[in-house]
C-alpha cells in the first residue's frame, strides 16, 4: 500500500524514549572503546560518545520533521531518504567533536591525531547508520502494528453488525408468536399488547442499530419487554430491575439482558401454572461488571436433553448468539455461567471487564 507524504508532528514523549535509548547506546560503545583501548581515559571516550551520538540522533531524529514523510515510517522519501542520515552523522561528528575539544583545550584534527580520528569516524558512521536502520524499522512496525489494531477493530465490529442483525428478527418471530398466541385467548389483551409490542419494537429495533448503549437504556428496553409480557401473563410474571445510579453510564453491548429475560419467561415462569418472578441486577466487583438473571420458575432438569431445557442451560440459538457477540467484543474476558437459582428457578451470570 502506498501513503501520500505527509508532516507528521513531534511526538515529545517519543523522542524522550528515543533519546534515552540513543544515550544507553552512547554509554555501550564508550564502555567498549574503553575495553579496545584501556590506555585512554575512559571518561573523554565517554564524552566524545556522548556528544556525538546525541547530536546525531537530534539533527536526524527531529530532521525528519521538516520533510514531508512516509505516513508508513515518519522518514523522508526520495533522495533526502538517504541525505538526511548522512548529513545528520557527518554534522553530529564535527559539531560533537568540536564541543570536546573546546572543553578540552585540544584540537582532534592535528596530523598526530589523525589515526585516531580514522578510527572515531568509523564508529560514527557504522553507530550512525544501525541506529538510523533501527528507528526507521521501529516507526515502520509501529505503523504495522497501528493498522493490524484497526483492521482487527473494523472486523470486530463488522462481525458484531451481522449478529445484531440475525439478532433483530429473532426478537421480533419470538415477540409475534406470543401475540398470535394470545389473540386467541384473549382478544382484548392482545390488543393491548399489540400497542405496548408497536412502542416496544420501535424503541429497541432503533436501539438494536448500535453496537453499544448505556447500562440504563438496556434496563429501560428491559422494562418495556416484561411489560409487553405481563398483558399476557398477567400477574403470573412478576419482576424486580435493580441498577445501582453510579453503573447507568456503562456502555454496553445492546440487548444482551433481553434474550436472558425471554428464556426465563419462556422456558422458566410459562410452564409453572403459578408463574414467578424475575430480578435483574446490575453490580460492580473487583474491577468489573456483574449482570445476573434470576427466576423462580420451573427450573432445569438435569436430566433432561430437550430443545427447551438445551436453551434454559444456555445452549440455545439466542444464547449462543449472546455469546459469540460478547466474546467478539471482550474476547476471553467474559464469563457466562448459568446455574440453579435458590430455592427454585435458574440464574444466568454474566461478568466481563469495561470502562466505568
Amino acid at each position: 500500500m502506498i501513503y501520500p507524504a505527509v508532516h507528521h508532528p513531534i511526538d515529545w514523549i517519543d523522542k524522550l524514549r528515543n533519546g534515552l535509548q540513543v544515550m544507553a547506546f552512547c554509554l555501550a560503545i564508550a564502555g567498549i572503546h574503553a575495553v579496545m583501548r584501556p590506555e585512554k581515559p575512559y571518561e573523554v571516550g565517554l564524552w566524545y560518545s556522548v556528544c556525538i551520538g546525541m547530536l546525531n540522533w537530534a539533527l536526524i531524529d527531529f530532521g525528519r520533521h521538516f520533510f514531508p514523510s512516509a505516513k508508513e515510517t515518519g522518514w523522508p522519501e526520495g533522495f533526502m531518504k538517504v541525505l538526511l542520515p548522512i548529513a545528520g552523522i557527518a554534522a553530529g561528528y564535527v559539531m560533537g567533536t568540536l564541543i570536546v575539544d573546546t572543553w578540552y583545550g585540544w584540537s582532534s584534527w592535528h596530523e598526530s591525531n589523525q589515526s585516531e580520528q580514522k578510527i572515531s569516524l568509523l564508529i560514527t558512521l557504522i553507530a550512525g547508520v544501525m541506529a538510523t536502520y533501527y528507528f526507521h524499522n521501529k516507526y515502520k512496525d509501529q505503523h504495522l502494528e497501528t493498522e493490524v489494531a484497526q483492521t482487527q477493530a473494523q472486523a470486530s465490529q463488522a462481525k458484531l453488525k451481522l449478529l445484531q442483525t440475525q439478532l433483530d428478527p429473532h426478537l421480533l418471530f419470538n415477540t409475534l408468536a406470543n401475540l398470535r398466541a394470545l389473540i386467541t385467548i384473549d382478544p382484548v389483551a392482545a390488543l393491548a399488547m399489540l400497542d405496548r409490542m408497536d412502542a416496544y419494537l420501535r424503541a429497541t429495533l432503533s436501539a438494536s442499530r448500535a453496537t453499544e448503549h448505556p447500562l440504563s437504556d438496556e434496563f429501560a428496553r428491559l422494562e418495556d419487554y416484561l411489560e409487553l409480557m405481563k398483558v399476557r401473563m398477567g400477574d403470573r410474571l412478576r419482576y424486580q430491575l435493580t441498577l445501582p445510579q453510579d453503573l447507568a453510564h456503562i456502555a454496553v453491548p445492546s440487548l444482551i439482558l433481553q434474550p436472558l429475560v425471554e428464556n426465563s419467561i419462556k422456558h422458566g415462569l410459562e410452564p409453572k401454572i403459578a408463574g414467578g418472578q424475575i430480578e435483574v441486577s446490575a453490580q460492580w466487583l473487583d474491577g468489573r461488571l456483574h449482570l445476573s438473571v434470576a427466576d423462580t420458575g420451573v427450573g432445569m432438569d438435569a436430566n433432561a436433553s430437550n430443545a427447551a431445557n438445551d436453551e434454559h442451560r444456555g445452549q440455545g440459538f439466542g444464547m449462543a448468539q449472546l455469546r459469540e457477540r460478547l466474546s467478539t467484543r471482550f474476547g476471553n474476558d467474559v464469563t457466562i455461567e448459568c446455574i440453579a437459582n435458590k430455592p427454585e428457578g435458574t440464574c444466568i451470570n454474566m461478568v466481563f471487564s469495561v470502562t466505568k
